[in-house]
């Protein structure tokens, strides 16, 4: 089985590069470790834990998403909703709920969901951001729960992968075909020139 070791970063889009850092690097603290770009295109990544990101690419086009709470559904073509960042603690959260209201956005008080506490804000793009700290009450990694009233049969499986469910593989990769192919962001290898 595949062992995941976090997420490598989340790609988000803005029209608004450096508002974009001045609100992920300058308030929120999370460190701008690498960007690509050339006139109408930059796609920057910000760190979140060493194996963590968040990325923006700067699309001059994009428009700002029309303010949505988070949570609360909607009708027609959508894929995205909120992302939430895990702190180590609830004083993280009052820390960061502290900054961001001094730094003039709105952001909600802290809220209780049983296995996990929270605040909510929107970045200057409008992306739906939470901010998550572990309760001491219940950990769902160790315990997991299921308190949906009219769980799908699929659901009630259980927690774990169900091997049979797809396909086995009969033909592997072979190592001759293990190769990888160049991509934005060889430069990386070359000689810096960068300002960082």
């Amino acid at each position: 089985m595949v062992k995941y070791t976090g997420i490598n970063h989340l790609a988000l889009a803005t029209s608004d590069m450096d508002s974009t850092i001045r609100f992920w690097r300058d308030l929120l603290g999370m460190r701008l470790v690498a960007g690509l770009g050339h006139p109408g295109y930059r796609h920057y990544f910000f760190e979140l834990t060493d194996n963590d990101m968040v990325a923006f690419f700067e699309w001059p086009d994009v428009e700002k998403l029309p303010e949505k709470d988070h949570g609360v559904p909607v009708k027609g073509s959508f894929g995205f909703d909120h992302v939430s960042f895990e702190v180590s603690s609830d004083d993280d959260l009052w820390e960061l709920k502290d900054r961001i209201e001094a730094a003039g956005f709105w952001v909600s008080e802290v809220l209780d969901h049983g296995f996990i506490h929270s605040i909510y804000t929107f970045d200057p793009n409008n992306i739906a951001i939470e901010f998550s700290a572990p309760s001491k009450k219940l950990d769902v990694h160790k315990t997991p729960r299921m308190v949906d009233s009219d769980p799908s049969p699929v659901t009630c499986e259980g927690s774990d992968p169900v091997p049979g469910v797809w396909p086995e593989v009969t033909s592997p990769s072979s190592e001759e075909d293990k190769m990888v192919f160049p991509g934005e962001g060889e430069q990386f290898e070359g000689d810096y020139d960068g300002c960082i």
